[in-house]
């Protein structure tokens, strides 16, 4: 990794020759390099937890300011219990994984000793611009150098004591390994964005991570397409037959885990018949853990006189902006609806298309949801707050998107993959075939386990000597 003052251009070209050499790296040459990363981070963990804490301290102060949010300080914290181990740890994950690239994925026998191939490959060269979270340069490292890619890093300055040293530190790890240094950049000079996006010659993808301000920007500023989501509205809807000690535990968990975090729940539609009897054991609940709770008129008098009244002062009057609003707080909006369709039709209106969830016993209510919810995932009986790349078997993600195209959801290794067509032959040309030559055969051939494009033994054993060396 290299910390570098370069200009934007200078940093664009300099990952896109490291992203040549790093994609035809082995796949043990690369697992040794996030195995040296990971032996690097453990090391220094005093150290960058140090310079993390200088980060909280300025943070803190422009908070107290009002220059910046208190659920930005919270992304912060790299010293909160198991975020340090669970950032090693997702190093570790991807490392064990399965190699993501140079696997053929479909083929077809056009002709006779003329074979097409679906192969999976590197992106390219991904930038990365990013608010807080200083554990994305552990993340990003980790999934750009198993699939492949090189990896530009732009973090907020809010956060720069803490990249400084955890890039210092990858930096100096992978001086021992076959990875070149180039293929990862932290960029430390200021007011660069602009003239990152620009690099579209050079850049492949752009990956924001952070408030819906940084992604817009992002998203109005540049041609390089961009992966990602602005908002993370995310919505349950409660039906009247699911038991109330469940649906407790399921929007406690939802709401109050990690509150900061975009897969919290935002939103709580609940069914009319479930006001009077589930409501209430879920709002007591919430309230006890100090969430403020906003609702529609219907709601609003179905809880007011049921619940305990040192509590019930965090009860209020929802207005109509509060559903379309990220809290990322101890926020809660909830909405009466009448029927499962009105609850499918506010969700693809209000929520942000991240993750949402039904909970009910009714499968044939269940399954309508899950196919009609237009959002990158939807669960059913569990928790919103299980959208993570971790929780997925990712290792790690790179970010959630909300996207239509290429990937959608957490985004892990394979999310970091495209793929190219190969035609292996034998002296074939197109003026073969057509009216009056050779007709296609377009026979769909079975893809065998750890097959590249090799067409007989010979050719395995030479793929198989390149990927030794």
């Amino acid at each position: 990794m290299s910390l570098t003052n370069a200009t934007p251009l200078e940093v664009a070209q300099a990952a896109r020759v490291g992203s040549r050499r790093l994609a035809v790296l082995s796949t043990p040459e690369r697992n040794a390099a996030l195995t040296a990363i990971h032996g690097a981070l453990v090391s220094a963990k005093d150290e960058v937890l140090a310079a993390n804490k200088k980060d909280l301290e300025d943070a803190d102060k422009a908070a107290a300011g009002g220059a910046l949010s208190q659920s930005l300080v919270k992304r912060l914290d790299l010293g909160k219990p198991g975020k340090y181990e669970d950032m090693l740890q997702g190093i570790l994950d991807v490392r064990d994984l399965e190699d993501p690239i140079n696997k053929v994925t479909a083929r077809t026998l056009l002709d006779d000793n003329l074979t097409l191939s679906r192969v999976t490959c590197p992106i390219g060269v991904l930038l990365i611009i990013f608010e807080a979270r200083p554990e994305v340069i552990a993340n990003i490292s980790a999934l750009a150098i198993k699939s492949g890619n090189a990896a530009i890093l732009k973090g907020g300055r809010e956060s720069s004591h803490s990249f400084a040293a955890i890039a210092s530190v990858i930096s100096k790890a992978l001086t021992s390994t076959a990875v070149p240094s180039d293929c990862l950049q932290l960029v430390q000079t200021h007011d660069v964005i602009a003239d990152l996006l620009k690099q579209d010659t050079y850049i492949d993808l752009c990956i924001p991570r952070g408030g819906n301000k940084l992604v817009r920007y992002v998203k109005d500023s540049t041609s390089i397409p961009v992966l990602g989501h602005a908002d993370g509205i995310c919505t349950t809807y409660l039906c009247a037959d699911y038991p109330a000690d469940k649906a407790t535990k399921i929007i406690v968990d939802a709401k109050v885990s990690y509150p900061a975090g975009c897969n919290a729940l935002e939103q709580l539609l609940v069914d009319e018949a479930a006001l009077t009897t589930t409501l209430p054991v879920i709002a007591e609940a919430l309230l006890q853990k100090g969430v403020s709770l906003r609702c529609d008129p219907t709601s609003l008098a179905a809880l007011q006189g049921k619940l305990d009244p040192h509590s019930a002062t965090l009860l209020q009057p929802a207005s109509e902006t509060d559903f379309d609003t990220e809290f990322l707080d101890l926020i809660l909006a909830i909405k009466a609806v009448p029927s499962l369709d009105e609850a499918i039709t506010h969700i693809n209106t209000h929520a942000s298309h991240h993750t949402d969830a039904i909970l009910t016993l009714n499968a044939p209510t269940a399954n309508a949801f899950l196919a009609a919810i237009d959002s990158s995932s939807v669960y059913w009986n569990t928790s919103t707050r299980m959208a993570d790349g971790q929780r997925y078997g990712f290792g790690t993600e790179v970010g959630i998107s909300t996207n239509k195209i290429h990937s959608r959801g957490p985004v892990g290794l394979e999310g970091l993959t495209i793929y190219k067509w190969t035609i292996v032959g034998d002296a074939q040309v197109s003026a073969d075939y057509g009216a009056g030559g050779k007709q296609w055969k377009h026979q769909v051939l079975p893809v065998l386990d750890d097959e590249f494009v090799a067409q007989n033994e010979e050719e395995r054993e030479v793929l198989r000597m390149f990927r030794a060396t």
